[in-house]
């Protein structure tokens, strides 16, 4: 199994994950929210090509996540999973006819029943995040575990359950909590942000992390960063803090790049 990001943060969200090989592999997106020929250039770097793609894993409507999902569906004939919430959330917010074409395109999942798409075991989690039915993804491909974990703005037991065990963990850590009070948002956006509906700050992210099982993680990537209220160095400490790891040792996923493929062993 291996995995990669064509980008993460407020511009746009994509991951894909791997499982199989050859004719038999199969691939999926975590969100999509990178327009299609972005989506397309970015693939391509990591040597595939949309038709490669077996389906789509939406874990919210906001636009960064699921912005461009249908689009890509549309013009690939590649499925697109989501919760119930997800799509209704998606289809009042379009013009009648996408919203019609974002229903055919669909197939409803629950917030904590198991799937598989092709070699992929999909387990959707729910977390708290100010959206209409969110949910958070773990992908196996039967040994091996991808927890990805973004866009929750507290941690909570049955996550620290579902990401216990994991061989990789893609996990958010959006905001320092500093430089969020001393930035220039309006305190209304500084409250949705660090409140218990928004996004995970480096120290919590950190606490999550020290309350899982790691016995088994080959992988951990820093993941969602906010490019005002946030740095690479900042993010990578605090992981590394609750592993007791080097900071290099600590992934990044950027928004340009996302990161190169790796594998699960």
């Amino acid at each position: 199994m291996r995995f990669a990001s064509l980008g993460s943060g407020s511009k746009g969200n994509c991951l894909v994950a791997e499982a199989g090989q050859g004719s038999d592999a199969t691939r999926v997106l975590i969100d999509c929210g990178l327009a299609p020929r972005e989506a397309e250039r970015r693939l391509a770097r990591l040597g595939l090509a949309p038709g490669d793609i077996d389906g789509i894993l939406v874990t919210h409507e906001h636009d960064d996540h699921a912005g461009h999902a249908f689009a890509f569906a549309a013009q690939h004939g590649t499925g697109v999973w989501m919760t119930h919430g997800t799509r209704q959330a998606l289809q009042d917010g379009r013009k009648p006819a996408e919203g019609a074409r974002a229903a055919a395109n669909t197939r409803i999942i629950e917030g904590r029943g198991a799937f598989a798409i092709g070699a992929i075991e999909v387990l959707p989690f729910t977390v708290p995040h100010d959206a209409r039915e969110p949910v958070q993804y773990r992908l196996s491909d039967g040994s091996r575990r991808l927890g990805v974990l973004t866009d929750l703005g507290t941690s909570t037991a049955h996550v620290e359950q579902t990401l216990s065990g994991c061989d990789a963990l893609v996990l958010e850590t959006n905001h320092d909590p500093e430089l969020l009070r001393g930035g220039g948002y309006p305190k209304w956006l500084k409250d949705r942000i660090g409140g218990p509906f928004g996004h995970l700050s480096n120290p919590a992210a950190a606490k999550l992390l020290a309350a899982l099982d790691r016995s088994r993680l080959q992988h951990v990537i820093c993941a969602h960063l906010s490019q005002q209220n946030n740095r690479a160095d900042l993010a990578r400490a605090a992981l590394a803090g609750a592993l007791g790891c080097a900071e290099d040792w600590i992934g990044l996923a950027t928004q340009e790049e996302g990161f190169a493929w790796r594998d699960l062993k």
